[in-house]
C-alpha cells in the first residue's frame, strides 16, 4: 500500500498469516490425493488476493482511478465455491458423531495444521478490522475455509486412510466408512 506501518501492526499480522496459511496449504498439497491437491492450488490462488487486499490501504487511494483500487478482491462466489466443494465431499463421509483427533494420513495430519493456521489468520483478520475497514468477503472466506480444511482433512483419512481418530465414550478409536 506504500503505507509505512510497524512489522507487529495488525495489518501485517493479519496478511503475515494468511501468507503462512498458503506456505501451510502448500505442505498439505504434497501430501493430499490429487483431488484435495487441486483444490488446494485454486485455494492458493485466492489466498494471495486475500493477503494482497489486506495488505492494500485502500483509503490511500487519491482517485477513482488509483491502481491501488484495481487489485482482485474476494467475492460472494468465492465463498460459495468453498461451501459447494465442502458439500460435494461431506457427501462421501460418515456422519460425524464424535471429536475428531487430528492425525491420520500425512495429508490429513497436515491439512488439520493448515486448519489452525486458518482460524488464527480469522482472528488476526478480526483483529484487524477492528481499526481499518476490510472487505467482510474476506472474514467469511477465511472462516469458510477453515471448515473446508477440517471436511478435506476428513476425507484423506476415509478415502486414504484408515478413517478418523475419534474420541468415544470408550476412548480413541478409528471411524471408518462402515461405522454406524
Amino acid at each position: 500500500s506504500g503505507e509505512r506501518v510497524d512489522k507487529d501492526h495488525p495489518r501485517v499480522e493479519a496478511y503475515g498469516t494468511v501468507d503462512e496459511l498458503i506456505s501451510s496449504l502448500g505442505v498439505a498439497k504434497i501430501h493430499s490425493s490429487s483431488r484435495i491437491a487441486s483444490y488446494i492450488h485454486s485455494i492458493q490462488q485466492v489466498l494471495f488476493y486475500v493477503a494482497a487486499e489486506l495488505a492494500t490501504n485502500i483509503t490511500n487511494a487519491e482517485s477513482q482511478d488509483d491502481p491501488i483500487l484495481k487489485i482482485k478482491r474476494v467475492e460472494e462466489g468465492d465463498v460459495e465455491e468453498l461451501e459447494r466443494i465442502a458439500d460435494e465431499l461431506v457427501e462421501e463421509l460418515p456422519l460425524l458423531k464424535n471429536f475428531v483427533i487430528p492425525g491420520g494420513t500425512k495429508g490429513a495430519a497436515f491439512l488439520h495444521v493448515a486448519r489452525t493456521v486458518c482460524r488464527r489468520a480469522e482472528r488476526r483478520i478480526i483483529s484487524f478490522s477492528d481499526s481499518s475497514p476490510i472487505n467482510p468477503e474476506i472474514v467469511r472466506y477465511v472462516n469458510r475455509l477453515s471448515d473446508l480444511l477440517f471436511v478435506m482433512a476428513r476425507f484423506e483419512n476415509v478415502a486414504i486412510g484408515d478413517g478418523d481418530n475419534v474420541i468415544s465414550r470408550e476412548g480413541v478409536r478409528s471411524q471408518t466408512k462402515a461405522d454406524p
